[in-house]
């Protein structure tokens, strides 16, 4: 966690004072540059259509929905929620590429050949944690390569979870009746890696590894069945399994893992390995921002024991829009200055999680079409304009400093780049000493003028907006 000075400054009677303002030290990495959009649920073919989209909107990663072949439910229907389901792809039936919902592999293939071709990087959620629900739509051939049924879970594995704080049930017990695979078998690496390595032949250049803490790390309580916690010394590269090893060096690969927070979660010892996610973190923004309040929660601590370097950040995920809906609420002008604040920041890596296409606040669904895209949200001026700040002041230190009120923040990059936030709900006058340098700005959306005069920065705001200012 990063100490942040106070600052306190006296103002003038139409001033706020500045409660708050971070200094953040610069360590060996300047300053984090990918952006990830979460392309949700659309098809590789879709993906395809709109790479220049995503390009041009400033995305560096395009992270896809799991892409192995999956369980068919409701006669193959492709609602998000209806007549199909978005989660179906998240019940692998075997590790193969090309689903009903997706694609197939060599949709892939062209998708990921396409990205190359305009500098984005792909990557894949994968989820060797688990099956399919149903054990009988398990794929012949799954069995058979990690010699037989019996040695496919874990013996713990057909157990649910009571205590998600006990590492041994954790890491080896069935969650939400998802059974758990025996991800310390040698035939199970050895079948999965020949999965990853046709993934990376197919042009994707990282993963997300779905409930990444429900597999076990070396330090953790062995299952019956293993001799050693090694999946993940497999997965990354560090040792071969059966002669097979990981076919692009890990340091070329962008992974990281859903590490959901929680009391025992070994954290440090995840990092070792790959990025995590900073599941805390959003929560607190999203209480700050549905507060229209900055200083509701605290938003300058990262929530997070590992180096903000290796932390992927969200306002939002498909888990807190799709599972309780917690986030779904919440407009689209608020999420858009809640990825304002996390793209303006110097850490932390931006997921940008892509909502359904037509979806309200009534009507989460939207279309409810799985494969089709989604809203216009990812590619919106702001967020395009936020994008861009975050390349251009890559390597700039950051300023963060509220309002006396938390309706207003001000990220600071450097001397001369600044983003201006207005949570207030209401038109807003500020005047504010700042440490960018004192001279004319231009807002990049609006092209608004800005002025720093005498170390002070005095300005009208609209409501529920961002400004972008750069000499």
């Amino acid at each position: 966690m990063k100490l942040f000075r106070l600052l306190a400054i006296a103002l003038a009677a139409i001033c706020f004072m500045p409660s708050h303002a971070a200094s953040v030290p610069a360590p060996a990495v300047q300053g984090n540059n990918e952006i990830i959009l979460h392309a949700w649920a659309w098809s590789f073919s879709t993906i395809r259509e709109h790479l220049q989209e995503i390009k041009d909107a400033g995305y560096t990663i395009i992270q896809t929905s799991p892409i192995n072949e999956c369980f068919v439910g409701d006669n193959g229907g492709r609602q998000l929620f209806g007549k199909g389901k978005w989660y179906y792809h998240y019940q692998p039936t075997d590790w193969t590429i090309g689903n009903y919902q997706l694609g197939t592999r060599d949709e892939f293939k062209a998708m990921c050949a396409d990205a190359t071709k305009l500098g984005l990087r792909v990557i894949v959620d994968v989820l060797p944690n688990h099956t399919v629900i149903d054990r009988r739509y398990i794929n012949a051939r799954l069995d058979s390569a990690v010699g037989g049924r019996q040695n496919l879970f874990h013996a713990n594995g057909l157990w649910e979870i009571y205590d998600y704080n006990d590492r041994y049930q954790c890491t080896t017990g069935q969650m939400g009746t998802l059974p758990d695979v025996n991800t310390e078998n040698p035939d199970f690496q050895y079948y999965y890696m020949q999965f990853v390595n046709d993934v990376l032949a197919c042009g994707a250049r990282g993963f997300r590894y779905d409930t990444a803490k429900h597999i076990g790390l070396p330090s953790d309580p062995l299952d019956p069945k293993a001799k050693q916690n090694d999946f993940w010394d497999v997965a990354m590269g560090r040792k071969p399994v059966k002669g097979l090893s990981l076919a692009i060096p890990r340091d070329e690969l962008f992974i990281y893992g859903e590490v959901l927070q929680d009391r025992n979660v070994p954290e440090k010892g995840y990092a070792e390995y790959f990025d995590l996610t900073a599941s805390n973190y959003g929560g607190a923004l999203r209480n700050a921002l549905n507060k229209h309040n900055a200083k509701a929660d605290n938003i300058l601590s990262w929530h997070h024991s590992v180096d903000p370097a290796h932390l992927v950040t969200w306002v939002e995920s498909h888990d807190t829009y799709c599972n309780d809906h917690h986030s779904a609420g919440m407009p689209d002008e608020l999420i858009r200055l809640g990825w304002v604040f996390l793209t303006a920041r110097q850490f932390g890596t931006p997921l940008f999680y892509s909502r359904p296409h037509g979806s309200t606040r009534q009507n989460y669904w939207g279309d409810n079409e799985i494969g089709k895209v989604g809203n216009d949200e990812f590619k919106h001026p702001i967020v395009r304009a936020a994008n861009e700040f975050r390349h251009i002041n890559a390597n700039q230190p950051e300023n963060i400093i509220f309002s006396e009120n938390g309706k207003q923040i001000i990220v600071e990059r450097g001397p001369k780049a600044a983003v201006i936030i207005n949570l207030d709900e209401q038109p807003a006058e500020i005047s504010i000493p700042v440490t960018i340098a004192n001279g004319k700005y231009t807002d990049s959306v609006t092209k608004q003028r800005f002025q720093v005069k005498k170390g002070n920065l005095s300005a009208s705001l609209q409501p529920m907006t961002a400004y972008f200012l750069t000499k």
